[in-house]
């Protein structure tokens, strides 16, 4: 449903998402106000006062797709009884709201503690045992899909451009060689910690699908591969559990350094994206291009 398929050239900052955002919960005869920006990444996340949902704002028309593939996705989970992120079934999704597809996601309560690594483990174990159904087509996990979309629009200095644009070249050439032995699945492209939630039933629950692809299950382990070997993000024992839960430590995998690069590079184009934002978002993404320009040094990297 397009109620303004305008393309908006003003980027996107938290002030553009607010005033999409209002404008999709009129047309969907949601009440806004006192309306609460949670998070800007990808898209920007906005909790509802009026009601017990979540609206969900993307970056740009290009999205439309990705928009439609997490409804889809979120109503397969759910069918499956898989703990899955609910989307709003009464609303026809996603909207698109001045050139920017929006969905609306049913709140999830959250209880007393955060999911574990070994929760982590467990819940992507389970998802790449599950087969897709007929009529459920979703593309391959793309490692380069968003980065030139980043690369032109970010705010940074040319000579970063510069640099991640032959980094670019260089990483397409290591995928390009990368051989998998495992079956293609059913892969959330994006799975880390921060994307399980417990809610307050102590349910853990899978959220974010806007990667989620059918592809080998690698995908899925190299976003905590990395965290804990290459930036120091998880103790040995939170990581032990990790592996022990899935049953797989990516880092023995002989294609585990060109997917190490694959996602520092895809973690410091998300971030420069909101560069423009405020300095702290800033400080962070000079730290991680400077550990780009140095491969074999120490990452100082900060969760984000």
């Amino acid at each position: 449903m397009a109620v303004d398929a305008a393309r908006s050239e003003e980027g996107f900052t938290s002030a553009i998402a607010t005033r999409v955002m209002a404008a999709a919960c009129r047309a969907a005869g949601l009440d806004d106000r006192g309306s609460e920006l949670i998070r800007l990444g990808e898209n920007a996340l906005f909790r509802l006062v009026s009601a017990p949902v979540i609206v969900r704002v993307a970056r740009g028309e290009e999205w439309l797709t990705t928009a439609r593939n997490e409804v889809a996705v979120s109503r397969w989970l759910v069918e499956e009884g898989f703990p899955a992120a609910r989307i709003v079934g009464d609303l026809e999704q996603p909207l698109l709201v001045e050139g920017h597809p929006v969905t609306f996601w049913h709140l999830i309560e959250e209880g007393d503690r955060k999911a574990t690594y070994g929760e982590l483990g467990g819940i992507l174990r389970d998802l790449h045992d599950l087969t897709l159904p007929a009529g459920l087509e979703l593309p391959s996990f793309d490692p380069f899909g968003k980065q030139e979309l980043r690369l032109d629009r970010a705010v940074i200095p040319e000579d970063d451009r510069v640099f991640l644009r032959k980094r670019w070249v260089e990483l397409r050439d290591k995928f390009e060689e990368l051989r998998f032995e495992t079956p293609k699945g059913p892969v959330h492209g994006d799975a880390h910690v921060q994307n399980l939630m417990v809610d307050d039933r102590d349910q853990v629950i899978l959220i974010d699908f806007e990667a989620f692809c059918f592809d080998h299950p690698e995908w899925d382990l190299m976003v905590t591969a990395v965290e804990h070997h290459s930036l120091g993000w998880q103790t040995d024992e939170q990581y032990a559990e990790f592996v022990g839960a899935y049953g797989r430590d990516l880092f023995d995998w002989h294609g585990y350094e060109t997917l190490r690069g694959l996602q520092e590079f895809g973690m410091t184009t998300w971030l420069m994206q909101n560069v423009q934002e405020d300095e702290r978002t800033a400080a962070e993404y000079r730290r991680r291009i400077a550990g780009l320009r140095d491969d074999d040094g120490p990452r100082d990297w900060r969760p984000w």
